[in-house]
């Protein structure tokens, strides 16, 4: 099993309001990949938002 990094995704999402908000999230994952598809999720799930709505700009690993 390959070691947890700790992960910084942040980008915007279209809200409600047609606004594009911005946001930031820090994941534990096993990968870069791991930690986008946890950030669209929790995005998705918590704000109504479809994930084509969703704008990744960095995923970059936190010094722990």
């Amino acid at each position: 099993m390959a070691a947890t990094k700790r992960w910084r995704v942040s980008g915007e999402f279209l809200a409600r309001r047609a606004t594009w908000q911005p946001f930031a999230k820090e994941c534990d994952a096993s990968s870069a990949a791991a930690a986008r598809e946890w950030a669209l999720s929790q995005i998705g799930g918590c704000h109504g938002v479809r994930r084509a709505r969703i704008r990744i700009g960095e995923v970059e690993e936190v010094a722990s």
